[in-house]
């Protein structure tokens, strides 16, 4: 039987925010969110929610990660004789093509580019397409998944197994990818995951994923609904120093009238579609150096060492045609399937160590706003911490968390109006 529109409207729950962080001039995050009206078109496309962080001066990177999420949705939603899979993919190199061009016609905007993670629910589940380092989540049965491959210079020589996350000096926030800086983008895709009631997804950039611990992430989620738990993550981030933009977007599968059967991807798209699997630039480096030096002994006249060297050349581009090869069947997780997520999976019971940090957060803004004469509505904001303490006695961390997280965003609202508070007594005053 069909679905009723209550029954359709209701079966996914969601929330998202864009907030400019405390230590930046203007918000370089865009987001979008298009949940098709009607379910015809939902089986045709599914529903599309995205994260872009720019990057770049003089707005640059505001503009490259507003033309990104303005052009996937468009072009991905204009395609509807392609599979989604062709679409979003055909998507993403449209709108890279877009912000290269921009950027080579404007000096101020030349290598602008953004980072760009889409998931989309379809009847087949959820399809994820990335490029940087904002992350896609899931939640599911208190285990959070990350279905995104962080493209930064931490993450990829991690891949490589080279070294430890202990003996890795770099800066984290240095990306290998994103949309804009080259004529082409090369696209990840994972999935597509089957839908179940209750799972809960989560796109955040690094705004976020920066400051709070996927353990915090997890329990917030699963303690709040989402327009809770966005706030309460924004909020988060910020007093954690709020270094950067944070955009944060979850969404719920509430109802089961978005959850499909099976997985139905053809053979074709999985092929096309790359793994994340890259050829490391140490054996391009390699390579070059080998044909190199044996046209360096042919010139020489030293045939041996040159039949040597370029055998060896022979052998490392041999190598890297195989791992260019593996990379595309890497992309395969059984018949159909993308990419390789998840990448990591942290579970998320909500414990005294969660519980503990979040009161510690309580307690810094209840001294805070004390130590600066703050006009609090101090019976509700107790009123929090009282319930949080009975749930702690009880030993009911899932409600402990929910009670701090509510004080948290609470107090924080309550940090927002003092400039009009304050502009108001004045004026009464006067």
């Amino acid at each position: 039987m069909p679905a009723t529109d209550t029954a359709w409207h209701d079966a996914v729950d969601y929330a998202a925010a864009s907030d400019l962080g405390l230590r930046r001039a203007n918000n370089q995050d865009s987001y979008v969110v298009v949940v098709t009206p009607e379910r015809n078109e939902w089986l045709r496309r599914g529903h599309l929610f995205m994260v872009a962080d720019g990057m770049g001066a003089h707005a640059a990177g505001e503009l490259a990660s507003k033309m990104a999420t303005d052009f996937i949705s468009l072009t991905y939603y204009k395609a509807p004789d392609e599979s989604p899979v062709d679409a979003v993919r055909g998507a993403f190199s449209d709108a890279n093509e877009r912000i290269y061009t921009r950027g080579q016609s404007n000096p101020d905007f030349r290598g602008m580019g953004t980072t760009a993670s889409v998931l989309l629910l379809l009847p087949e589940g959820a399809v994820v397409a990335h490029v940087g380092d904002s992350r896609v989540y899931r939640l599911r049965a208190g285990l959070l998944e990350q279905l995104s491959f962080d493209h930064s210079l931490v993450w990829e020589m991690q891949a490589i197994g080279k070294l430890r996350p202990e003996e890795l000096n770099v800066p984290k926030n240095i990306i290998t990818r994103s949309l804009g800086p080259y004529p082409q983008v090369q696209v990840d895709l994972e999935g597509p995951f089957p839908l179940a009631v209750g799972d809960t997804f989560l796109l955040c950039s690094d705004g976020l994923s920066g400051q709070v611990e996927d353990e915090e992430m997890g329990c917030i989620l699963a303690a709040l609904p989402p327009a809770e738990a966005v706030q309460a993550l924004v909020d988060l981030a910020n007093l954690r120093g709020g270094p950067d933009n944070i955009t944060v977007i979850v969404g719920r599968v509430a109802g089961a009238d978005i959850i499909g059967g099976g997985v139905d991807m053809s053979p074709a798209e999985a092929r096309r579609a790359p793994g994340r699997r890259t050829v490391h630039l140490g054996w391009w480096i390699a390579l070059g150096v080998l044909v190199l030096a044996s046209l360096t002994m042919t010139l020489v006249q030293r045939f041996i060492v040159a039949g040597a060297t370029a055998a060896a050349a022979v052998l490392v581009a041999l190598w890297i045609a195989l791992q260019r090869t593996s990379a595309a069947g890497d992309g395969q997780i059984g018949q159909g399937q993308l990419g390789k997520a998840p990448y990591r999976a942290t579970y998320c019971e909500a414990n005294s160590r969660v519980v503990e940090q979040l009161a510690k957060v309580v307690n810094q803004l209840r001294a805070a706003a004390a130590e600066e004469h703050w006009q609090v509505d101090w019976d509700r904001f107790n009123a929090y911490s009282q319930r949080a303490a009975a749930a702690d006695r009880e030993k009911n961390y899932q409600q402990n968390v929910r009670e701090h997280c509510h004080a948290i965003s609470f107090m924080m609202e309550e940090l927002r109006q003092q400039p009009l508070r304050k502009n108001g007594d004045g004026a009464s005053e006067g």
